[in-house]
């Protein structure tokens, strides 16, 4: 057995590394949860870890899953498009018309792999590995030369490169876990992160530009940073375990191919995020699970910098450059856990939390619609033999949108714009265990 284990380590490293490029945007650019139990449990289980995935959320529970290794897939399929409606009438530069119609995003499904392994050093200490992906910023607009000014563009006004923007990042996390007493530990990861950026079609807001050069249609660029993650479980009350994590800000080196898009010249750090969670054991009825998750995005200029009055003030990469004006995001996910005999484990979850793009950020958000606000989520785990298991889970989010105006549409904004995402996602995991 251990013969072909070996193999299945590298080759789960090795497609995790290489293939976690996909958008994933669902809390803001976030995932609504890592490793097939959490989401199927909409995101929460912080404080219930069942997988060596749980090092993505707390790595204070790597201490209580035992040796084992997780490795899986999921198929993403988010279905993205904007609206605008209006005035008909252009009204000549420096206004930003936008034509009358509604435009929906070509490339709508996307494998997200994940892997991690868990090693118990000894009783009360473990080691791990956990690799895995967010992405979101992403939108590929058919047939496009971009947006324009002066007269009527929209994102379908013809040329070979379509408006567009793609973010990916991975993350590779090694934990360390430790028991403090029975019940309860801590954990603590060291983050490597690497994030790769595209945008093409942007042409027309050169003359906002620090670098027009450094402004669109640059092909892939990527950066590199470091950051960690703390965390801590134990129990509170009898069958009520508490959960908390906290993830650093990560510093990342700035795409310097987009320094002329982006605030301080190609920043584009990872926000710091916090999770608060309680998992309640209800005997034999099974456990709930309630989370809290914040993120930050406001800390990051690159994403939180209003698109005006930034745009008119100061030009596109400098420090108060125009970004895509992210509030931070507050979400709370509820989870349900039981088991119909020792082989068979049902979960269903629902997170909720208004999206980050306020009414007044929509026109650069055309670019990055992430306005989902609910998950409703289901799974199974099917226990194959004593040492394996089966896990699949199922996502769907209901159609969310905001409506806002188009600043740039005359003295008086007489256009709206109204961003619009569905998604759905099926995951399945398998686990070996040591």
């Amino acid at each position: 057995m251990l013969s072909i284990r070996k193999p299945l380590l590298t080759l789960a490293v090795i497609a995790s590394l290489t293939t976690a490029f996909a958008a994933n945007a669902t809390n803001g650019y976030f995932a609504h949860g890592y490793g097939t139990k959490n989401k199927a449990l909409a995101g929460g289980g912080s404080a219930l870890p069942q997988d060596a995935m749980i090092a993505a959320t707390n790595p204070a529970g790597m201490v209580w899953v035992g040796e084992r290794m997780d490795m899986g897939v999921a198929i993403f399929s988010p279905s993205r498009e904007y609206t605008v409606t209006g005035d008909t009438t252009p009204d000549g530069a420096p206004f930003f018309d936008l034509a009358v119609e509604n435009v929906e995003s070509d490339s709508n499904y996307f494998p997200i792999p994940h892997f991690a392994r868990n090693w118990m050093l000894d009783a009360d200490s473990s080691a791990g590995l956990t690799v895995y992906g967010n992405g979101g910023m992403n939108t590929d607009y058919p047939g496009t030369a971009g947006f324009g000014m002066g007269t009527y563009y929209g994102t379908s006004a013809g040329g070979e490169a379509g408006a567009g923007v793609d973010l990916a990042q991975l993350f590779i996390n090694t934990s360390y876990a430790r028991k403090i007493d029975a019940t309860s530990s801590w954990g603590v990861s060291a983050i490597v992160a690497y994030q790769r950026f595209k945008a093409t079609g942007l042409a027309a807001f050169g003359p906002y530009s620090s670098d027009a050069t450094k402004l669109t249609d640059n092909g892939y660029d990527d950066s590199y940073g470091f950051g960690a993650k703390l965390g801590w479980q134990g129990e509170v009350y009898p069958s009520l375990t508490a959960a908390a994590s906290y993830q650093t800000k990560i510093a990342m080196g700035e795409f310097s191919e987009y320094a002329g898009l982006f605030a301080e010249q190609g920043g584009f750090d990872i926000p710091a995020t916090w999770t608060l969670g309680l998992a309640y054991d209800v005997a034999t009825a099974g456990t709930v699970t309630f989370d809290i998750q914040t993120i930050y995005y406001n800390d990051i200029k690159s994403i939180a910098n209003p698109f005006l009055p930034n745009l008119a003030a100061s030009q596109l990469g400098n420090d108060d450059g125009a970004g895509f004006g992210y509030e931070d995001m507050t979400i709370y996910k509820l989870g349900y856990q039981w088991s119909t005999n020792p082989d068979w484990t049902w979960r269903v979850g629902y997170s909720t939390g208004e999206q980050p793009i306020p009414t007044s950020e929509v026109l650069f958000n055309i670019l990055a619609p992430a306005v989902m606000e609910e998950h409703i989520t289901g799974g199974f785990t099917l226990n194959t033999d004593a040492n394996s298991e089966f896990n699949f889970t199922a996502m769907y989010a209901p159609s969310s949108s905001v409506t806002g105006p188009n600043p740039l549409s005359g003295a008086t904004p007489d256009q709206n714009i109204t961003l619009e995402m569905s998604q759905w996602e099926l995951e399945a995991s398998w686990a070996w265990k040591y």
